[in-house]
């Protein structure tokens, strides 16, 4: 489960963890390599993380890359990165940029993206979401599949929480409550 605050960076790569390794699509291999995979030997360097967070309340979805790229995948887990802007535009999932302002449980979703040739996050050569196809090329992104999922809880930044209560002081005098009136 991931945990983070609304209208706020989500995640730092400290505080945030998804196992991806053991669900990649197209593992690297070493030569000699099995021939049911022969040609799909695709190393972390060429690969991105597409995330898809869907709001359980409102079922409203988010898109965005994992901002830290390749650089956080490990050999049995991959590091997280997200940052929050007021307002998305066309760029925003290429750029790791969410915009979290409701609290409340998201399912996330992560789509392993790769690349023959040289990763570009822009809208012309990579997926902006999962089922988004782009012009066959070496430098376009093609999504392989679904890595992992799971469950997403976000809470309001303190001070700014939707419900909020204020304490009164107590009264000085008598505070009776009488039936009927």
């Amino acid at each position: 489960m991931i945990q983070g605050k609304t209208k706020s960076a989500l995640l730092s790569t400290t505080d945030g963890i998804v196992v991806t390794e053991d669900n990649r699509i197209y593992q690297f291999y070493l030569p000699p390599c099995p021939a049911s995979i022969e040609g799909h030997n695709v190393p972390k360097s060429q690969i991105r993380l597409l995330f898809k967070f869907i709001n359980q309340m409102d079922k409203s979805v988010q898109y965005a890359y994992n901002k830290s790229g390749s650089a956080n995948i490990f050999d049995r887990y991959t590091a997280i990165q997200f940052s929050y802007e007021a307002t998305l535009d066309s760029n925003s999932v290429y750029n790791g940029e969410t915009s979290f302002k409701i609290a409340g449980t998201y399912v996330y979703e992560v789509y392993e993206v790769s690349w023959d040739g040289t990763v570009s996050l822009t809208p012309t050569t990579a997926p902006a979401t999962e089922t988004q196809v782009i012009e066959p090329a070496d430098t376009a992104g093609v999504v392989r599949g679904l890595v992992t999922k799971g469950l997403m809880y976000l809470r309001d930044v303190d001070g700014t929480q939707q419900v909020q209560y204020t304490q009164h002081p107590e009264p000085s005098g008598t505070n009776y409550v009488y039936y009927g009136q």
